[in-house]
């Protein structure tokens, strides 16, 4: 097969791509999704999350190597295999990041990447229900939900607590500032998910020349030598190849993507020869600098109801999805993640370094294997949420063999710096002085993890390093600069030293931005197809 453009990936940067690139009908693109259809309950209903996130029909389910600064444990990296990639089967948070983030992208040497260009970017995509202003705005294909009028009862207290414990009251995190407490927006519409593949792709797909096969396992790229002309994949057992006359993108993830790189000889030699992979660039950055953000909850019983009464029983079961069914409101429609924030965790930061989430429902079990988000705990209770925005520690991702099948092995070496470490212990001082703070203080009856009695730095170390997991924002294993004795791809996506090969998505971010990472993965896609379209 021949097309113009071949995306190998159809996640929420891969989508976006899709309906870029074939909007003036004259490319012809091919999408490859090794997942399948997005038309699933689960996936569209907005806190059918609790199900996905153990389900390897749409859940790729990662798991990474037994981490030392997790007391020794194994992870679960859950990654949207389905349409829509994780924004998926993710929580729906809609945050780009701060103005210094992207700053910082450009003062790394990646030229059109600053605060001004993404900003561009974002309101062009954006369908905001709060409206237009310098920040926001109206009209563009991906609706996003302000949800201010939607909140749990548990948010008012929250937010009045976390500005009494020095925290600004922040309207808007996506505005002029990041920092402060508020409400979350979040990407659902009329009470649906709104994914990428919902905002994007499904309008794309509608157009004779966009092709999506799903099932569709990219195993290598293939080359004239250092030219990219292809992709080898698999479906149903049968190998299948399809060319790009104009350009491979790859779109994988920030775990796919250098897997791929890896698979088809690019990345560092010693690995590639190890696993008899013939090299066709050599580049030590494929698949390294890896980070991620690193979360914690504290869980307290609460005085009054919260979810937890309503989505325990099965006659609250039963409310809430006939609710559901018929009005398309309800908790079955929202994010458990309503209200958050960012702080600062001490002075000598100049920004804010932590991030905060309020969740009106709880799971006391440390990584509930066997006790998803729809099966919450037997009494009234909710939790604060917190984790690191820019996290020092930094991980890798290389391929096991030379098998396309076998997952690829995730070193995410969580808290292994100092910094990592102080930092966390600073906030979750912070997360028990908001819980302190009236309101809020009046609805505890007792904080029920990690406990009264978790009280010494060394105890409430080992608290965070035994029950900290990720945050589901893994990026930076194809990041972008201008050498390639630093990173994988140029400021326009380019693979250094490869003809026609791109990547495009989480992975090309230099560096970890602050807060959830689906909306600027949404934008990297955005702004990749305009560098692709220009550079014709």
């Amino acid at each position: 097969m021949n097309f113009d453009y071949v995306i190998v990936g159809a996640g929420s940067a891969g989508c976006v791509l899709a309906e870029r690139l074939s909007a003036n009908g004259r490319s012809s693109v091919l999408v490859l999704e090794a997942g399948g259809s997005d038309y699933r309950f689960f996936v569209q209903m907005p806190l059918g999350y609790g199900k996905t996130f153990y389900d390897p029909a749409v859940n790729w389910m990662y798991k990474t190597e037994p981490d030392p600064g997790l007391n020794g444990q194994a992870s679960h990296w859950p990654r949207g295999k389905v349409l829509g990639g994780s924004s998926s089967i993710n929580a729906m948070v809609y945050i780009r990041g701060a103005r210094e983030d992207f700053e910082e992208w450009e003062e790394q040497g990646n030229k059109g990447w600053g605060w001004a260009d993404v900003l561009r970017a974002f309101r062009a995509m954006e369908d905001n229900s709060a409206g237009a202003n310098e920040y926001r705005a109206v009209g563009g294909p991906l609706y996003v939900n302000d949800n201010s009028l939607a909140t749990h009862p548990l948010y008012d207290p929250f937010v009045k607590a976390s500005v009494a414990a020095g925290i600004p009251f922040n309207p808007d995190f996506n505005g002029e500032t990041q920092e402060g407490v508020g409400n979350y927006q979040i990407t659902t519409k009329n009470g649906r998910r709104n994914s990428a593949a919902r905002a994007f792709l499904r309008p794309a797909m509608k157009r004779k020349n966009v092709k999506v096969e799903t099932g569709a396992h990219a195993t290598r790229i293939l080359f004239e030598g250092k030219k990219a002309i292809g992709i080898e994949y698999m479906v149903n057992g049968q190998t299948r190849t399809a060319f790009g006359a104009r350009e491979i993108i790859v779109s994988g993830g920030a775990i796919n993507s250098p897997q791929l790189l890896q698979l088809s000889g690019i990345g560092p030699t010693r690995l590639l020869k190890q696993h008899g992979i013939s090299v066709v660039q050599n580049n030590l950055n494929v698949g390294t600098h890896l980070q991620d953000h690193l979360g914690l909850n504290y869980t307290y019983r609460s005085t009054i109801p919260t979810l937890n009464d309503e989505l325990r029983p099965w006659w609250g079961k039963l409310k809430v999805g006939v609710q559901y069914l018929l009005t398309r409101t309800g908790p079955l429609s929202q994010s458990v993640n309503q209200g958050g924030g960012f702080f600062r965790s001490s002075p000598r930061h100049k920004r804010a370094n932590l991030q905060l989430y309020m969740q009106a429902i709880t799971t006391v079990v440390h990584k509930p294997m066997e006790r998803p988000l729809l099966t919450p705990d037997s009494f009234s209770g909710f939790s604060l949420g917190l984790s690191s925005c820019r996290p020092t520690s930094r991980g890798t991702i290389e391929i096991r063999s030379a098998n396309p099948f076998e997952q690829p092995k995730i070193m995410a070496n969580a808290y292994s710096t100092a910094a990592d470490v102080r930092e966390m212990l600073e906030g979750t001082k912070i997360i028990r002085r908001i819980a302190a703070q009236e309101p809020l203080a009046s609805l505890i009856v007792e904080e029920m993890m990690p406990g009264p009695s978790c009280v010494s730095d060394k105890d409430v170390i080992n608290d965070f390093r035994q029950r900290s997991s990720t945050i589901y924002h893994p990026v930076s294993t194809c990041r972008m600069g201008p050498s390639p004795s630093t990173s994988v791809v140029d400021s326009t996506l380019r693979v250094h030293g490869i003809e026609n090969l791109r990547v495009c998505d989480a992975s090309i971010f230099p560096n970890l931005i602050s807060g959830n990472t689906n909306a600027a993965s949404m934008m990297v896609g955005w702004k990749g197809a305009e560098i692709i379209l220009g550079a014709r």
